[in-house]
C-alpha cells in the first residue's frame, strides 16, 4: 500500500464523517434509518434465497436512488450552500477559539417562555413558540423575520401582541435566543386530530412530526396551553405542567452544551 493509498482512504474517511455529521441534523438521518432497516431486510433475503424479493429490489433500486435525490433535494442544496459560505480550514480545525458553540437552554429561558405563555394565554392572545434541538430549523427561520434577541417574556409577548407586524406565523428559539419570528410551518395531516383544532395547533404539531422540537402552544380562542413533541399534542397544560415538560424533553440537550462550555473552559485553563 502506497501513499496514495493511504491519502485516499483517509480521503473518503473524513468525508464520510462529515456526511454523515451533517445527516444527523436533516431528515436526511431519519430516512438513513429506514434504509438501514430495509438493507437488512434485503441480505436476509438473499440468505434465504428469496428471489422475486431480490428481483424487484434490483428493479426498483434505479428509481429510489432518483426518489430519494427529489426528497432530500432542499438538504441537499442547503449542504451545497454551506459548503460554499464555509472557511474550510476553520471548519478542519475544531479547537478554533473563534468557533461558536450555541448555548443550551437555561434555567431562565426555560422560566421565561412558560411566563409568557401563561400571560398571554390570560388575555387570549394566540402563540406557537417552537424550540429547536438537534435537526436544524434553518429552512423554516428563512420563511420569517430575524430578531436574534434573548429570550424574556415581555419579548415574546410583545411579538405576539395583537395587531403587530410580527404576530403572525411562529417563533423559532435557538437556545436562549430568540432566532426568528413570523415562520411558516408545515401543517400536520394527522386525520386523528381534533376538529377543534385550527391552523396553529396544526402547524405545531406538523413541525414536531418532521423534526425533534418542541413547540408551545396558546391557544386564541381558549387562552390554553398546549405542548406537541414527536407528533403527539398535550393540551390544557398548567404552568408548573409546562415547566416540567420543558425540562424533561431539554434536559438532555442543555447537560450537553453544560458539558462542552465546561471542557472547553478547561481547555483554556491548561492554556
Amino acid at each position: 500500500m502506497d501513499f496514495g493509498d493511504v491519502a485516499e482512504i483517509l480521503i473518503i474517511a473524513v468525508l464520510l464523517y462529515y456526511a454523515l455529521v451533517w445527516m444527523k441534523t436533516t431528515r436526511a438521518w431519519v430516512l438513513l434509518k429506514g434504509l438501514v432497516v430495509i438493507l437488512i431486510f434485503l441480505l436476509l433475503a438473499y440468505f434465504f434465497r428469496m428471489t422475486t424479493i431480490l428481483w424487484m429490489a434490483q428493479n426498483v433500486l434505479g428509481f429510489a436512488v432518483t426518489a430519494l435525490i427529489v426528497v432530500l433535494q432542499p438538504e441537499l442544496r442547503k449542504a451545497l450552500e454551506e459548503l460554499g459560505k464555509k472557511n474550510i480550514i476553520s471548519s478542519v480545525l475544531p479547537f478554533d477559539n473563534n468557533h461558536r458553540v450555541d448555548e443550551g437552554f437555561s434555567e431562565k429561558t426555560i422560566n421565561e417562555i412558560t411566563k409568557a405563555c401563561v400571560e398571554m394565554g390570560k388575555v387570549k392572545t394566540g402563540a406557537l413558540i417552537v424550540i429547536e434541538q438537534k435537526v436544524s430549523l434553518r429552512d423554516y427561520e428563512r420563511t420569517g423575520i430575524d430578531v436574534d434577541g434573548i429570550v424574556t417574556s415581555q419579548l415574546l409577548i410583545n411579538i405576539f401582541e395583537h395587531n403587530t407586524p410580527l404576530h403572525d406565523g411562529a417563533v423559532i428559539v435557538q437556545g436562549n435566543r430568540v432566532a426568528s419570528a413570523t415562520c411558516y410551518l408545515p401543517l400536520s395531516d394527522n386525520l386523528g386530530l381534533s376538529k377543534e383544532l385550527g391552523t396553529r395547533h396544526r402547524a405545531g404539531v406538523g413541525i414536531s412530526e418532521v423534526t425533534d422540537s418542541l413547540t408551545v402552544i396558546v391557544s386564541e380562542e381558549t387562552g390554553k396551553i398546549s405542548v406537541a413533541y414527536e407528533g403527539k399534542l398535550e393540551r390544557n397544560l398548567d404552568a408548573e405542567t409546562l415547566r416540567d415538560r420543558m425540562h424533561k424533553i431539554l434536559n438532555n440537550t442543555g447537560e450537553e452544551h453544560k458539558n462542552l462550555r465546561i471542557w472547553k473552559g478547561r481547555s483554556r485553563e491548561k492554556k
